[in-house]
């Protein structure tokens, strides 16, 4: 399970955020604690339903309890830090209440303050949140972006990923990950996928060893991240295997982290180019991804054509 502290919250975001610690430990953890829960889900306006949140307290939050009496306000927020949230933050610049922080002193919950529009930070928060704490997931290959997509290029060891990768890039097209990609899940449809820190800008080729593919290709022949559209596996074909289906009427995907990815199998074979038809997959893909199937038209012209020479009998 994907755990964070406040403490790492406020020190990755206090200058973007603008944030002050008045009180209260930041040591509290922030995780996800059922699947069905996102990570967006654990920051948000002050809420009675969801008091294990991380609070944000804005104007039309004070400006409520300003209207309220202050035992019922009091016995609203006892409600809430009875639950240990991990903090309370104060944001629109507004001054903090002192039943506010009076009463975070008392539960041991933190306090921060902030001087920008509570919508802004919410927002904020939860994009940082949803990356801090996605679910992650190291998978071997080549990570590429092709044509402006992000393609994983899978196979067994030796059946050329590298190779191909080296081709792609000579081509134009960009580098992001050699060997492993770590892949997370920062939306419920969305795989974003990097190279470890380790790795980053070399790709390592037989007979040539490890190259720096910035220093060689430039500073356009490599990509921070992609996000992951197509996976592309590289099959070498033995004797006695079946040929694969020419005309695959279902499209293959493959899951990884409960998203499913489509996958198409290029054989490896001599006198192939493996880069075209890479290159055609992606273009392929982009169609689909705009509703056109070409599959599917061909298809159609041909029943058309069926149906036409039928009632021409």
């Amino acid at each position: 399970m994907q755990q964070t502290s406040l403490l790492r919250l406020y020190e990755i975001q206090r200058e973007r955020l603008q944030l002050t610690h008045v009180s209260g430990s930041l040591e509290a953890m922030l995780s996800v604690p059922d699947e069905r829960i996102w990570p967006a889900d654990l920051v948000g306006h002050l809420n009675l339903i969801h008091p294990t949140r991380l609070q944000i307290i804005g104007a039309a939050e004070l400006g409520w309890a300003r209207r309220q009496s202050q035992e019922k306000v009091g016995h609203h927020l006892r409600e809430i830090l009875s639950s240990h949230p991990p903090g309370i933050i104060v944001a629109d610049g507004c001054e903090t209440p002192g039943v506010v922080a009076a009463i975070c002193e008392q539960h041991g919950v933190a306090l921060l303050t902030t001087p920008q529009p509570s919508a802004s930070v919410i927002d904020q928060l939860r994009l940082y949140l949803s990356r801090e704490l996605a679910e992650r997931i190291s998978l071997h290959g080549v990570f590429m972006d092709v044509l402006g997509v992000g393609v994983l290029i899978t196979g067994d060891s030796g059946a050329g990923k590298s190779e191909l990768a080296l081709e792609l890039i000579s081509r134009g097209h960009g580098l992001v990950a050699d060997d492993v990609v770590e892949f997370a899940r920062v939306a419920p449809t969305v795989l974003e996928g990097r190279c470890p820190p380790l790795l980053q800008d070399f790709i390592e080729v037989r007979g040539l060893g490890i190259l720096n593919v910035r220093t060689i290709f430039g500073e356009t022949a490599c990509r921070r991240k992609m996000r992951l559209r197509l996976s592309c596996h590289l099959e070498r074909r033995l004797p006695g295997l079946d040929d694969p289906n020419r005309l695959p009427i279902e499209h293959e995907v493959q899951d990884i982290l409960g998203v499913p990815v489509p996958r198409v199998v290029l054989p490896v074979a001599a006198g192939r180019n493996l880069a075209v038809l890479l290159e055609a997959a992606v273009r392929s893909t982009i169609l689909q991804l705009r509703g056109i199937d070409c599959t599917q038209d061909f298809i159609d012209r041909q029943s058309r054509v069926l149906s036409e020479g039928e009632s021409d009998i």
